[in-house]
């Protein structure tokens, strides 16, 4: 997967994208990460990105041409368009099914806009997505963009070395995901469960299902209403609600 990230403030984005998994994934060659600063665009001696609104108001407005020129230039020799996508506060929430629709794509451009928004021209006729990662506005997309990528690399094959690991996240199966625990099995008088260190593997798994049920009906009851139960799941999710 290649990344372009269009921002007036490239710096950002250099420790999150050169540690941790976002860097081993880049190491393994699942993804290339290019930082670009859109001001490098525009077409005038002083790199001007902003202009006032029409009609007047507070604050400045993204102009157009350098991001136009800027994903034109980007999107040179593709095959296929890439997905373009607005950091915006008015966008979709972003969730773990998109995150997972994005990393089946080949190339990724996000922007990252400043200032009072963006020439909705932008909006009409170049992007392909606008996703907000929340219901609170920010200084800029940068942070929305790092949080975009980071839930969509991790996805991309052989990245986190198991692929269960992506599978039983929270959100990916429907549900929250299942309480965990390691050693010591007694800590300062808190135990782990018995049954996760019994052997029984088809009991440890019907307790995790049962406690991801439990979870998720205690902390996002919304999720069970989108949710098609099987008949172990119905029978424990019953038992869950008749032990609390």
């Amino acid at each position: 997967m290649k990344i372009d990230i269009l921002s007036i403030f490239p710096e950002m984005f250099a420790g999150v994208l050169g540690s941790s998994i976002l860097k081993k994934a880049e190491e393994k060659g699942a993804v290339s990460y290019r930082v670009t600063n859109f001001r490098d665009y525009a077409d005038n001696k002083h790199q001007t990105v902003d202009d006032y609104p029409y009609g007047g108001g507070a604050g400045m407005v993204l102009k157009p041409q350098p991001i136009f020129d800027a994903v034109s230039s980007l999107s040179e020799g593709n095959e296929k368009k890439p997905r373009v996508i607005l950091l915006c506060p008015q966008g979709e929430r972003h969730s773990q099914a998109k995150a997972e629709e994005l990393a089946k794509e080949a190339h990724l451009i996000f922007i990252c806009g400043h200032y009072e928004g963006y020439d909705e021209r932008i909006r009409e006729h170049l992007i392909t997505d606008e996703i907000s990662i929340g219901d609170y506005v920010l200084t800029g997309g940068e942070l929305g963009a790092m949080v975009i990528v980071d839930s969509v690399v991790r996805l991309l094959p052989d990245v986190l070395g198991n692929e269960e690991s992506h599978r039983k996240d929270s959100y990916s199966s429907g549900l929250l995901e299942h309480p965990h625990y390691t050693r010591p099995a007694d800590f300062r008088g808190m135990k782990v469960p018995e049954t996760l260190t019994s052997g029984n593997h088809s009991k440890i798994e019907e307790w995790r299902i049962k406690e991801s049920l439990r979870r998720t009906w205690k902390r996002r009851p919304d999720l069970l209403e989108a949710y098609t139960l099987t008949d172990l799941e119905a029978k424990l999710l019953d038992e869950v609600k008749k032990e609390e």
